[in-house]
């Protein structure tokens, strides 16, 4: 799809996104509970319990497609492309 944001705004407990469809509010335990670095999907694998909710910290730019998020807990691992944020999104909205 290429789903790319207008506009991203960032605090401790959310990612705000502001889509040509749509502006959509992703909590930070929900993006860190979402995570699908190796580290979180190999203990996804091994039945753990997710890692607790972090607060964000930062989002960095990876290329054109996605985000890096960085969260209070020092994981920043997670690459989250705009599409799958997108996906999000519309589920967020449905919720």
């Amino acid at each position: 799809m290429n789903a790319v944001p207008e506009a991203v705004d960032l605090t401790p407990g959310a990612l705000r996104l502001r889509w040509a469809d749509g502006i959509a509010e992703l909590s930070a335990a929900r993006l860190r509970a979402a995570c699908r670095c190796g580290g979180c999907r190999a203990r996804a694998g091994r039945g753990e319990p997710a890692a607790a909710p972090a607060d964000l910290v930062d989002a960095v730019p990876v290329g054109s497609y996605a985000i890096n998020l960085v969260f209070s807990d020092g994981h920043d691992r997670g690459i989250y492309p705009w599409d799958w944020l997108h996906e999000l999104s519309a589920a967020a909205v449905q919720d």
